[in-house]
């Protein structure tokens, strides 16, 4: 069967010679992986560059549910690179972002589970703001159905980890008052101006919600991208 379908590419491996395998997430099948052939090749139709991590794509592909690698018949970028467009100041936070997202998403998502809303919100995202990765990692827990119970209440302050909720007695994975009432703020309100949060909230947070998604995912090991983004997010 042929399909039709836009996809973000998560990882790109050097395949024989010429060809790269490339795993993609797609708006219509989940993630998949498609082999191309010839893109280190000289003079090969299909650049490199469009295959940058979370690079968005119209493919045309072959679509054998019995095959764990099928063949990309055709594709075009769907979006200008972001790259290209932004100043050069921005770059590195550009990169840092979209190789943290680009992380979160190849470790958490499994093969072949259809998530299109959870795909058009990340393949629309343009805009810059210093809580995006904390939004980012929450609005993917949504969406995965792991989304922390924001059940936060005046006996309730502490939010457990482990249990995925508020709770009233701390334990060796509760988070600190601080951190417990800044997540709970986050989580009844995606549209709130955090300006008193501090970076340091920011990053530990970011890194509370990473044990968290490791905690509740089995695949979410070895994450790494978010100590990149902490140096360029200063």
């Amino acid at each position: 069967m042929i399909a039709s379908t836009p996809g973000l590419v998560l990882h790109t491996t050097p395949y024989a010679e010429t060809s790269v395998v490339v795993k993609v997430f797609t708006r219509l099948f989940g993630v998949r992986s498609y082999i191309i052939k010839g893109v280190r090749g000289h003079g090969g139709r299909v650049k490199q560059n469009m295959l940058q991590p979370l690079s968005s794509l119209d493919m045309v592909v072959y679509a054998n549910p019995k095959n764990e690698l099928n063949y990309i018949k055709e594709l075009s970028p769907r979006h200008p690179d972001p790259q290209a467009i932004r100043q050069s100041s921005d770059q590195a936070i550009d990169n840092a972002l979209r190789f943290f997202k680009t992380e979160v998403l190849y470790k958490a998502l499994r093969e072949e589970e259809p998530l299109p809303e959870l795909f058009d919100y990340v393949d629309t995202l343009n805009d810059y703001r210093n809580d995006e990765p904390i939004l980012f990692l929450l609005t993917v827990a949504h969406h995965l159905g792991i989304e922390p119970l924001d059940n936060y209440s005046v006996r309730e302050t502490l939010f457990d980890l482990q249990e995925g909720r508020y709770v009233s007695v701390a334990t060796e994975t509760t988070l600190s008052p601080t951190l417990s009432a800044m997540l709970h703020e986050y989580l009844s309100n995606f549209n709130f101006q955090p300006s008193t949060f501090n970076l340091n909230d920011r990053r530990s947070l970011i890194d509370a919600l990473i044990a968290y998604y490791q905690l509740h995912l089995s695949g979410f090991r070895n994450f790494n991208s978010h100590e990149i983004l902490h140096t360029i997010l200063k």
